[in-house]
């Protein structure tokens, strides 16, 4: 029926296997139907309306991946850059297998288990709550209470939402398939047990636990580490009943093999130095850049040792700050004067 068709959410565009992307920022102003959403296959098009109440959360979820994208590389030559008005929002970049794709697919996939999971925990949606299952044995001195967040639920519907586009026999769907899960993984690796006491006057004399998600940056920072450290894989060919299947190997054996948690990729990423619409790459031209860092956001490693400009910018700050019994706090407004140091 069109009422079970219809949610309050402006989907984002197409990355490939999401399907969702950038016209979030009007996220939850506007009713629309599933089947406007572009992008969409069939099989996403009936989750849409069998969890239409959910699909908000969905392109929550992205949103926070992409956001957190964005904090991760923000010092780096590629900064995980959008682009607006475009059915694939992050151009042609993820056109290839690149770590860069890896990482892309797997963080938007955690934040779509991430954000359900959450919605579910706080009661915005009538088909799942807490979880109620992982209670296990409460240790000395606590009891289970709470609302314990069901991440299984959040990563079904990661998984049957993302992996929808990905039923290809081919090693990009492969590829795809292995980050997504990687990213949805992750959050479960990093759940904690959080307590609230209980007693007088603040006293714990009995604490209450549940099992709950932790902020989003600390997946953002895991993955991070798992970009930097992701598996380079080659890509080979099998001949089955249903014609030919493209696997992936890693490309080195005397490196250990990637596990469900790690990253891979089958192809060399661009240089991201100059502007290059055919990789997507805007280049690094006039990026700020870090005169006194030796790493990546350094002033000689993210202008490609092409040399950078300096200009000076004034900036209206606080200082002299007082703090009056009882209770404020007074400030006097400076002017300070800073280098700012952008590529050439």
């Amino acid at each position: 029926s069109r009422l079970h068709s219809c949610i309050h959410v402006s989907f984002p565009s197409s990355f490939r296997s999401l399907a969702v992307g950038h016209q979030y920022s009007s996220l939850g102003t506007q009713p629309i139907l599933c089947g406007s959403i572009p992008g969409l296959v069939p099989k996403q098009l009936r989750f849409c309306r069998n969890y239409v109440e959910i699909m908000p959360s969905v392109a929550e979820g992205v949103k926070i991946g992409i956001q957190e994208c964005q904090h991760q590389f923000r010092g780096r030559r590629w900064n995980c850059t959008t682009i607006n008005d475009n059915l694939a929002i992050f151009g042609p970049v993820l056109d290839k297998a690149t770590r860069e794709s890896a990482f892309v697919h797997a963080i938007a996939s955690a934040g779509v288990a991430f954000a359900v999971t959450r919605a579910c925990a706080e009661g915005s949606a009538t088909i799942c709550g807490c979880d109620t299952r992982h209670k296990g044995t409460p240790g000395e001195g606590w009891k289970w209470g709470g609302c314990s967040e069901d991440v299984e639920f959040g990563s079904m519907v990661s998984r049957e939402f993302a992996d929808a586009r990905e039923n290809r026999p081919d090693a990009r769907s492969a590829m795809n398939r292995h980050n997504n899960e990687a990213g949805r993984t992750s959050l479960n690796d990093n759940m904690f047990l959080k307590c609230k006491c209980h007693g007088l006057s603040g006293s714990c004399e009995v604490k209450t636990c549940w099992w709950s998600q932790p902020d989003f940056r600390a997946i953002g920072d895991y993955m991070k580490d798992k970009y930097d450290s992701a598996s380079e894989m080659v890509v080979e060919k099998h001949k089955e009943s249903r014609g030919w299947v493209e696997t992936l190997r890693p490309k080195y054996n005397y490196f250990k093999p990637p596990t469900d948690r790690d990253l891979v990729y089958y192809e060399s990423s661009p240089n991201f130095c100059d502007p290059n619409p055919q990789t997507g790459s805007f280049g690094t031209r006039d990026r700020i850049c870090n005169l006194t860092s030796h790493g990546i956001d350094g002033c000689d490693l993210l202008c490609c040792g092409r040399g950078h400009n300096t200009r000076t910018e004034k900036r209206k700050e606080k200082c002299h700050c007082i703090f009056h019994w009882c209770c404020y706090v007074s400030c006097q407004e400076c002017v300070r004067v800073y280098d700012v140091h952008t590529c050439k």
